[in-house]
Protein backbone atom coordinates (compact mmCIF):
# COMPACT_ATOMS: atom_id res chain seq x y z
CA UNK A 1 0.00 0.00 0.00
CA UNK A 2 1.66 3.15 -1.20
CA UNK A 3 2.93 6.06 1.19
CA UNK A 4 2.60 4.17 4.35
CA UNK A 5 4.53 5.76 7.28
CA UNK A 6 6.36 3.14 10.11
CA UNK A 7 5.23 3.83 13.37
CA UNK A 8 7.51 6.28 15.43
CA UNK A 9 7.84 8.65 12.05
CA UNK A 10 5.76 11.46 11.44
CA UNK A 11 4.07 12.68 8.14
CA UNK A 12 5.74 15.97 6.88
CA UNK A 13 4.19 17.08 3.52
CA UNK A 14 3.14 15.45 -0.02
CA UNK A 15 5.74 16.14 -3.29
CA UNK A 16 4.18 14.41 -6.71
CA UNK A 17 2.32 11.93 -5.34
CA UNK A 18 5.03 11.15 -2.37
CA UNK A 19 4.51 11.69 1.20
CA UNK A 20 7.58 12.90 3.07
CA UNK A 21 8.46 11.58 6.78
CA UNK A 22 10.50 12.11 9.66
CA UNK A 23 11.64 11.02 12.94
CA UNK A 24 11.02 13.82 15.07
CA UNK A 25 8.60 16.71 14.69
CA UNK A 26 10.73 20.22 13.27
CA UNK A 27 10.51 23.03 11.42
CA UNK A 28 14.11 21.87 9.85
CA UNK A 29 12.65 19.14 7.92
CA UNK A 30 9.71 20.90 6.24
CA UNK A 31 12.49 23.47 5.21
CA UNK A 32 14.03 20.94 3.71
CA UNK A 33 11.32 19.91 1.61
CA UNK A 34 7.87 21.98 0.98
CA UNK A 35 9.86 25.45 2.15
CA UNK A 36 12.41 25.55 -0.69
CA UNK A 37 8.80 25.48 -2.99
CA UNK A 38 6.63 27.30 -0.97
CA UNK A 39 9.09 29.42 0.24
CA UNK A 40 7.45 29.56 3.64
CA UNK A 41 6.89 27.05 6.78
CA UNK A 42 3.47 26.38 8.71
CA UNK A 43 5.43 25.35 12.30
CA UNK A 44 2.83 23.12 14.09
CA UNK A 45 0.93 24.93 17.04
CA UNK A 46 1.33 23.36 20.46
CA UNK A 47 -1.99 23.08 22.38
CA UNK A 48 -3.37 21.18 25.54
CA UNK A 49 -5.98 18.53 24.81
CA UNK A 50 -8.49 18.88 26.89
CA UNK A 51 -11.31 16.25 26.52
CA UNK A 52 -14.91 15.90 27.66
CA UNK A 53 -14.99 12.95 29.79
CA UNK A 54 -18.90 13.07 30.06
CA UNK A 55 -19.06 12.46 26.16
CA UNK A 56 -18.75 8.88 26.12
CA UNK A 57 -21.61 8.20 28.89
CA UNK A 58 -23.71 10.37 26.58
CA UNK A 59 -22.42 8.45 23.51
CA UNK A 60 -23.43 5.08 24.88
CA UNK A 61 -26.85 6.10 25.96
CA UNK A 62 -27.42 7.44 22.71
CA UNK A 63 -26.16 4.27 20.94
CA UNK A 64 -28.74 2.12 22.93
CA UNK A 65 -31.32 4.28 21.86
CA UNK A 66 -30.84 4.21 18.30
CA UNK A 67 -29.76 0.53 18.25
CA UNK A 68 -33.30 -0.05 19.62
CA UNK A 69 -34.77 1.84 16.67
CA UNK A 70 -32.45 -0.18 14.08
CA UNK A 71 -34.35 -3.33 15.55
CA UNK A 72 -37.51 -1.88 15.28
CA UNK A 73 -37.32 -1.49 11.64
CA UNK A 74 -35.27 1.70 10.98
CA UNK A 75 -36.65 4.16 8.89
CA UNK A 76 -39.65 4.51 6.43
CA UNK A 77 -41.50 6.68 3.93
CA UNK A 78 -38.36 7.55 1.59
CA UNK A 79 -38.24 7.14 -2.02
CA UNK A 80 -38.02 3.13 -1.96
CA UNK A 81 -35.20 3.04 -4.81
CA UNK A 82 -33.13 5.08 -3.17
CA UNK A 83 -33.76 3.49 0.29
CA UNK A 84 -32.82 -0.10 -1.56
CA UNK A 85 -29.73 1.27 -3.22
CA UNK A 86 -28.53 2.34 0.10
CA UNK A 87 -28.75 -0.93 2.22
CA UNK A 88 -27.04 -2.29 -1.18
CA UNK A 89 -23.95 0.07 -0.47
CA UNK A 90 -24.29 0.95 2.95
CA UNK A 91 -25.08 -2.17 4.88
CA UNK A 92 -24.31 -1.91 8.61
CA UNK A 93 -21.87 -4.55 10.56
CA UNK A 94 -22.84 -3.02 13.86
CA UNK A 95 -26.06 -1.57 15.16
CA UNK A 96 -24.53 1.48 16.37
CA UNK A 97 -25.02 3.66 14.53
CA UNK A 98 -23.76 7.38 16.57
CA UNK A 99 -20.19 8.40 16.31
CA UNK A 100 -19.17 10.40 18.94
CA UNK A 101 -19.71 13.98 19.25
CA UNK A 102 -16.67 16.26 17.65
CA UNK A 103 -15.78 18.60 20.50
CA UNK A 104 -12.56 19.86 18.62
CA UNK A 105 -12.87 22.20 15.21
CA UNK A 106 -10.44 23.38 13.09
CA UNK A 107 -10.58 26.29 10.38
CA UNK A 108 -8.62 28.45 8.15
CA UNK A 109 -9.90 32.06 7.10
CA UNK A 110 -10.84 32.26 3.64
CA UNK A 111 -8.27 34.88 2.50
CA UNK A 112 -5.69 34.72 4.87
CA UNK A 113 -3.37 32.43 6.39
CA UNK A 114 -4.80 32.41 9.32
CA UNK A 115 -5.77 29.14 11.51
CA UNK A 116 -7.94 28.91 14.07
CA UNK A 117 -8.98 25.74 16.15
CA UNK A 118 -10.44 24.79 19.17
CA UNK A 119 -7.74 24.56 22.01
CA UNK A 120 -9.86 23.57 25.28
CA UNK A 121 -13.00 23.35 26.13
CA UNK A 122 -14.05 27.02 26.50
CA UNK A 123 -10.89 28.56 24.56
CA UNK A 124 -10.12 29.05 20.94
CA UNK A 125 -6.17 29.42 19.25
CA UNK A 126 -5.49 31.39 16.49
CA UNK A 127 -2.36 31.40 14.55
CA UNK A 128 -1.58 33.92 12.26
CA UNK A 129 1.11 33.10 9.72
CA UNK A 130 1.34 36.08 8.37
CA UNK A 131 2.33 38.31 11.01
CA UNK A 132 5.94 37.11 10.84
CA UNK A 133 6.58 39.09 13.97
CA UNK A 134 3.86 37.55 16.74
CA UNK A 135 4.95 33.83 16.08
CA UNK A 136 3.15 32.67 19.51
CA UNK A 137 -0.59 32.38 19.09
CA UNK A 138 -3.52 33.78 20.45
CA UNK A 139 -6.12 32.33 22.64
CA UNK A 140 -9.44 33.87 22.58
CA UNK A 141 -11.42 33.28 25.77
CA UNK A 142 -14.84 35.25 27.26
CA UNK A 143 -17.38 34.53 29.56
CA UNK A 144 -19.30 33.85 27.01
CA UNK A 145 -17.70 31.34 25.16
CA UNK A 146 -18.22 27.83 26.93
CA UNK A 147 -18.09 24.54 26.01
CA UNK A 148 -17.28 25.43 22.23
CA UNK A 149 -18.06 22.27 19.94
CA UNK A 150 -18.32 24.45 16.70
CA UNK A 151 -16.01 27.01 14.89
CA UNK A 152 -15.89 28.62 11.27
CA UNK A 153 -14.41 31.74 9.84
CA UNK A 154 -16.71 34.36 8.51
CA UNK A 155 -16.14 34.46 4.15
CA UNK A 156 -15.35 37.84 2.83
CA UNK A 157 -15.07 39.95 5.86
CA UNK A 158 -11.37 40.25 6.51
CA UNK A 159 -11.06 38.36 9.81
CA UNK A 160 -14.28 37.70 11.47
CA UNK A 161 -14.75 34.44 13.32
CA UNK A 162 -17.76 32.21 14.47
CA UNK A 163 -17.82 30.35 17.82
CA UNK A 164 -20.51 27.92 18.64
CA UNK A 165 -20.91 27.70 22.78
CA UNK A 166 -23.36 27.17 25.49
CA UNK A 167 -26.52 29.62 24.77
CA UNK A 168 -24.90 30.84 21.71
CA UNK A 169 -22.52 31.74 19.29
CA UNK A 170 -19.43 34.14 19.51
CA UNK A 171 -18.43 36.74 16.99
CA UNK A 172 -15.08 37.50 17.05
CA UNK A 173 -13.17 40.41 15.06
CA UNK A 174 -9.86 41.59 14.49
CA UNK A 175 -9.11 44.94 16.13
CA UNK A 176 -6.84 47.36 14.85
CA UNK A 177 -5.37 50.68 16.23
CA UNK A 178 -6.44 52.75 13.34
CA UNK A 179 -9.77 50.91 13.22
CA UNK A 180 -11.26 49.19 15.82
CA UNK A 181 -14.07 46.57 15.44
CA UNK A 182 -17.78 47.65 16.29
CA UNK A 183 -19.32 46.07 19.21
CA UNK A 184 -23.04 45.67 19.19
CA UNK A 185 -24.67 47.45 22.20
CA UNK A 186 -25.40 45.59 25.38
CA UNK A 187 -22.43 43.49 24.61
CA UNK A 188 -19.16 43.39 26.89
CA UNK A 189 -16.34 43.85 25.02
CA UNK A 190 -14.07 41.02 25.51
CA UNK A 191 -10.04 41.28 24.63
CA UNK A 192 -8.74 37.99 23.66
CA UNK A 193 -5.35 38.73 23.03
CA UNK A 194 -2.66 40.91 21.37
CA UNK A 195 0.27 39.76 18.87
CA UNK A 196 2.98 41.89 20.07
CA UNK A 197 4.49 43.09 16.46
CA UNK A 198 0.75 44.30 14.67
CA UNK A 199 -0.67 45.05 17.72
CA UNK A 200 -4.06 43.39 16.38
CA UNK A 201 -6.70 42.81 19.19
CA UNK A 202 -9.06 40.36 18.86
CA UNK A 203 -12.61 42.15 20.52
CA UNK A 204 -15.53 39.49 21.04
CA UNK A 205 -18.21 42.04 19.27
CA UNK A 206 -21.66 40.30 19.31
CA UNK A 207 -23.36 37.25 20.84
CA UNK A 208 -26.05 35.74 18.97
CA UNK A 209 -28.23 33.83 21.76
CA UNK A 210 -29.85 30.53 21.13
CA UNK A 211 -33.44 30.91 21.36
CA UNK A 212 -33.37 28.23 24.47
CA UNK A 213 -30.17 28.44 25.25
CA UNK A 214 -29.02 25.84 23.80
CA UNK A 215 -25.34 24.25 23.27
CA UNK A 216 -24.71 25.07 19.65
CA UNK A 217 -23.25 22.02 18.01
CA UNK A 218 -23.13 23.20 14.51
CA UNK A 219 -22.02 26.03 12.25
CA UNK A 220 -21.82 27.14 8.64
CA UNK A 221 -21.65 30.35 6.51
CA UNK A 222 -23.05 31.21 3.48
CA UNK A 223 -20.87 31.86 0.49
CA UNK A 224 -20.75 35.25 0.83
CA UNK A 225 -20.76 35.81 4.38
CA UNK A 226 -24.50 37.24 5.23
CA UNK A 227 -26.00 34.32 6.70
CA UNK A 228 -24.79 31.63 9.14
CA UNK A 229 -26.88 28.97 9.87
CA UNK A 230 -26.45 27.68 13.23
CA UNK A 231 -27.68 24.07 15.20
CA UNK A 232 -28.47 22.26 17.95
CA UNK A 233 -28.32 18.17 18.86
CA UNK A 234 -30.89 19.35 20.81
CA UNK A 235 -33.04 21.87 19.24
CA UNK A 236 -35.68 20.94 17.08
CA UNK A 237 -34.64 23.13 14.11
CA UNK A 238 -32.10 25.07 12.50
CA UNK A 239 -31.27 28.73 12.37
CA UNK A 240 -30.43 31.17 9.74
CA UNK A 241 -28.91 34.33 11.53
CA UNK A 242 -28.65 37.83 9.89
CA UNK A 243 -25.33 38.48 11.61
CA UNK A 244 -25.47 41.82 10.51
CA UNK A 245 -28.77 42.58 12.39
CA UNK A 246 -27.78 39.72 15.14
CA UNK A 247 -31.31 38.44 13.84
CA UNK A 248 -31.98 34.40 13.58
CA UNK A 249 -34.68 32.95 11.62
CA UNK A 250 -36.10 29.08 12.78
CA UNK A 251 -36.22 26.52 10.14
CA UNK A 252 -38.41 23.57 9.78
CA UNK A 253 -39.38 22.91 13.60
CA UNK A 254 -39.09 18.88 14.17
CA UNK A 255 -36.56 17.95 12.82
CA UNK A 256 -34.46 17.27 16.04
CA UNK A 257 -30.58 16.25 16.98
CA UNK A 258 -29.28 17.76 13.72
CA UNK A 259 -25.58 17.20 13.85
CA UNK A 260 -24.04 19.00 10.91
CA UNK A 261 -24.71 21.66 8.41
CA UNK A 262 -22.92 22.26 5.35
CA UNK A 263 -23.74 24.96 2.44
CA UNK A 264 -22.79 24.85 -0.92
CA UNK A 265 -20.44 26.92 -2.61
CA UNK A 266 -23.01 28.50 -5.02
CA UNK A 267 -25.07 28.96 -2.05
CA UNK A 268 -28.19 26.97 -4.29
CA UNK A 269 -28.31 24.58 -1.81
CA UNK A 270 -27.87 23.33 2.05
CA UNK A 271 -27.24 19.63 3.53
CA UNK A 272 -27.97 19.07 7.14
CA UNK A 273 -27.81 15.41 8.41
CA UNK A 274 -29.36 14.42 12.16
CA UNK A 275 -27.88 11.95 14.10
CA UNK A 276 -30.10 8.97 13.18
CA UNK A 277 -28.84 8.05 9.69
CA UNK A 278 -31.32 10.54 8.05
CA UNK A 279 -30.27 13.86 6.31
CA UNK A 280 -32.16 16.39 4.28
CA UNK A 281 -30.90 17.89 0.68
CA UNK A 282 -32.50 21.81 1.12
CA UNK A 283 -32.61 24.45 -2.40
CA UNK A 284 -32.51 27.93 -0.45
CA UNK A 285 -34.75 29.81 -2.64
CA UNK A 286 -37.82 28.26 -0.90
CA UNK A 287 -36.39 25.97 1.83
CA UNK A 288 -37.53 22.74 0.80
CA UNK A 289 -36.21 19.75 1.26
CA UNK A 290 -36.06 16.29 0.29
CA UNK A 291 -35.27 13.76 2.71
CA UNK A 292 -32.87 11.24 2.59
CA UNK A 293 -31.55 7.85 4.78
CA UNK A 294 -28.93 5.35 5.45
CA UNK A 295 -28.67 1.83 6.62
CA UNK A 296 -24.82 2.58 6.96
CA UNK A 297 -24.86 4.51 10.03
CA UNK A 298 -25.26 8.52 10.89
CA UNK A 299 -23.79 10.45 8.76
CA UNK A 300 -19.99 11.30 9.68
CA UNK A 301 -19.43 13.78 7.13
CA UNK A 302 -20.09 15.64 4.26
CA UNK A 303 -18.59 17.77 1.72
CA UNK A 304 -19.58 19.53 -1.42
CA UNK A 305 -17.42 19.90 -4.78
CA UNK A 306 -16.31 22.82 -5.93
CA UNK A 307 -19.22 23.53 -8.24
CA UNK A 308 -21.85 22.74 -5.82
CA UNK A 309 -23.41 20.06 -7.70
CA UNK A 310 -22.55 17.24 -6.16
CA UNK A 311 -21.68 16.42 -1.86
CA UNK A 312 -19.50 13.06 -1.21
CA UNK A 313 -20.71 11.85 2.24
CA UNK A 314 -19.32 9.18 4.69
CA UNK A 315 -21.40 7.64 6.85
CA UNK A 316 -20.18 5.96 10.10
CA UNK A 317 -20.47 2.22 9.70
CA UNK A 318 -19.52 1.78 5.93
CA UNK A 319 -16.70 1.98 4.36
CA UNK A 320 -17.89 3.35 1.38
CA UNK A 321 -18.38 6.72 0.20
CA UNK A 322 -21.69 7.98 -1.57
CA UNK A 323 -21.98 10.79 -3.66
CA UNK A 324 -25.31 12.58 -4.72
CA UNK A 325 -25.65 14.48 -8.03
CA UNK A 326 -28.19 16.65 -8.89
CA UNK A 327 -29.73 15.61 -12.09
CA UNK A 328 -30.47 19.18 -12.95
CA UNK A 329 -29.84 23.26 -12.42
CA UNK A 330 -30.85 24.68 -9.35
CA UNK A 331 -33.46 25.12 -7.70
CA UNK A 332 -34.30 21.52 -8.58
CA UNK A 333 -33.83 18.74 -5.96
CA UNK A 334 -34.01 15.82 -8.41
CA UNK A 335 -30.95 13.89 -7.44
CA UNK A 336 -29.35 10.53 -7.81
CA UNK A 337 -26.90 8.36 -5.44
CA UNK A 338 -23.66 6.23 -6.53
CA UNK A 339 -21.48 4.49 -4.36
CA UNK A 340 -17.47 5.49 -4.01
CA UNK A 341 -16.29 2.49 -3.20
CA UNK A 342 -12.57 3.02 -1.00
CA UNK A 343 -11.30 -1.12 -1.04
CA UNK A 344 -7.84 0.55 0.52
CA UNK A 345 -9.79 1.45 3.44
CA UNK A 346 -11.87 -1.55 3.78
CA UNK A 347 -8.78 -3.63 3.72
CA UNK A 348 -7.29 -1.85 6.53
CA UNK A 349 -10.39 -3.88 8.65
CA UNK A 350 -12.07 -0.83 9.27
CA UNK A 351 -15.81 -0.72 9.59
CA UNK A 352 -16.74 2.95 9.09
CA UNK A 353 -15.43 6.66 8.69
CA UNK A 354 -14.87 8.99 10.84
CA UNK A 355 -14.66 12.35 9.16
CA UNK A 356 -13.65 13.61 5.42
CA UNK A 357 -12.56 17.02 3.98
CA UNK A 358 -12.20 17.82 0.60
CA UNK A 359 -10.17 20.50 -1.11
CA UNK A 360 -11.67 23.32 -2.97
CA UNK A 361 -9.89 22.35 -6.10
CA UNK A 362 -11.62 18.92 -6.23
CA UNK A 363 -8.45 17.19 -6.47
CA UNK A 364 -7.48 15.83 -2.61
CA UNK A 365 -9.55 14.06 -0.56
CA UNK A 366 -8.84 13.41 3.33
CA UNK A 367 -10.15 10.85 5.56
CA UNK A 368 -10.01 9.19 9.05
CA UNK A 369 -11.29 5.85 10.14
CA UNK A 370 -12.32 3.72 12.87
CA UNK A 371 -11.34 0.21 13.52
CA UNK A 372 -9.27 -2.12 11.77
CA UNK A 373 -5.96 -2.61 12.68
CA UNK A 374 -3.59 -1.50 15.36
CA UNK A 375 -1.32 -0.85 12.23
CA UNK A 376 -3.37 1.55 10.88
CA UNK A 377 -4.70 3.29 13.80
CA UNK A 378 -4.75 6.96 14.08
CA UNK A 379 -3.79 7.27 10.76
CA UNK A 380 -5.27 9.85 8.06
CA UNK A 381 -5.62 8.58 4.23
CA UNK A 382 -5.05 11.07 1.70
CA UNK A 383 -6.89 10.60 -1.80
CA UNK A 384 -6.12 11.76 -5.54
CA UNK A 385 -9.75 12.74 -6.48
CA UNK A 386 -11.24 13.36 -10.13
CA UNK A 387 -14.50 14.36 -11.52
CA UNK A 388 -14.71 13.09 -14.98
CA UNK A 389 -17.93 13.71 -14.60
CA UNK A 390 -18.03 10.59 -11.69
CA UNK A 391 -15.80 10.52 -8.94
CA UNK A 392 -13.08 8.20 -8.96
CA UNK A 393 -10.03 7.39 -6.46
CA UNK A 394 -6.67 6.85 -5.92
CA UNK A 395 -4.79 6.11 -2.86
CA UNK A 396 -1.56 8.58 -2.04
CA UNK A 397 -1.02 7.55 1.26
CA UNK A 398 -1.01 8.13 4.93
CA UNK A 399 -0.44 10.58 7.39
CA UNK A 400 0.81 10.11 10.56
CA UNK A 401 0.13 12.81 13.50
CA UNK A 402 3.56 13.58 15.87
CA UNK A 403 3.40 12.32 19.64
CA UNK A 404 2.19 8.77 21.24
CA UNK A 405 -0.42 7.00 19.43
CA UNK A 406 -1.91 10.15 17.86
CA UNK A 407 -5.19 10.04 16.54
CA UNK A 408 -7.35 12.93 14.18
CA UNK A 409 -9.17 15.06 16.60
CA UNK A 410 -10.16 18.07 13.89
CA UNK A 411 -8.90 18.26 10.46
CA UNK A 412 -9.61 20.81 7.53
CA UNK A 413 -8.36 22.28 4.25
CA UNK A 414 -7.04 26.03 3.72
CA UNK A 415 -10.11 26.15 0.35
CA UNK A 416 -8.21 29.54 -0.59
CA UNK A 417 -4.55 28.49 -0.58
CA UNK A 418 -2.86 29.32 -3.99
CA UNK A 419 -0.41 26.66 -4.43
CA UNK A 420 -2.18 23.81 -3.87
CA UNK A 421 -4.23 22.00 -1.40
CA UNK A 422 -3.15 22.75 2.52
CA UNK A 423 -4.22 19.82 4.97
CA UNK A 424 -4.23 20.81 8.53
CA UNK A 425 -4.70 18.51 11.49
CA UNK A 426 -5.35 18.85 15.18
CA UNK A 427 -3.70 15.88 17.31
CA UNK A 428 -4.33 14.14 20.17
CA UNK A 429 -1.23 14.48 21.43
CA UNK A 430 -1.34 18.29 21.43
CA UNK A 431 -0.16 19.14 18.18
CA UNK A 432 -1.98 21.16 15.47
CA UNK A 433 -0.35 20.30 12.26
CA UNK A 434 -0.11 21.56 8.83
CA UNK A 435 0.69 19.24 5.46
CA UNK A 436 1.45 20.88 2.06
CA UNK A 437 0.10 18.69 -0.22
CA UNK A 438 1.94 19.62 -3.40
CA UNK A 439 1.70 18.86 -7.20
CA UNK A 440 2.21 19.28 -10.66
CA UNK A 441 -0.81 20.97 -11.39
CA UNK A 442 -0.20 23.78 -9.15
CA UNK A 443 3.10 24.85 -8.77
CA UNK A 444 5.26 22.14 -9.98
CA UNK A 445 7.24 22.44 -13.36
Amino acid sequence: MPGFPHPGSLTICEINRELFVAEKLSDEQAKETYGKILGLVFSPVPFEVDLYPSDSEQIREQQQVTSEDARRGGFAGFKADIFELLIRFFSPNSLNVLAEEDVYGVSWNPHKHCLAFTSGRNQVTIRDYEDSEGKDPCILTSEYQRDVKALEWRPNSGKTLAVGCTGGICIWSASYPSNAAMVRPGIASSVGGVFRASGVRWTLVDFLRSPDGEQISALCWNPDGRFLASASSGSSSFTIWDVAQGLGTPIRRGLGAISMLKWSPTGDYFFTAKSDGTFYIWETNTWTSEPWSSTGGNVTGAAWDPDGRMILLAFSQSTTLGSIHFASKPPSLDAHLLPVELPEIASTGSHGIEKIAWDASGERLALSFQGGDDMYDGLIAVYDIRRAPLISTSLVGFIRGPGEKPKPLAFAFHNKFKQGPLLTVCWSSGWCCTYPLIFRSHILP
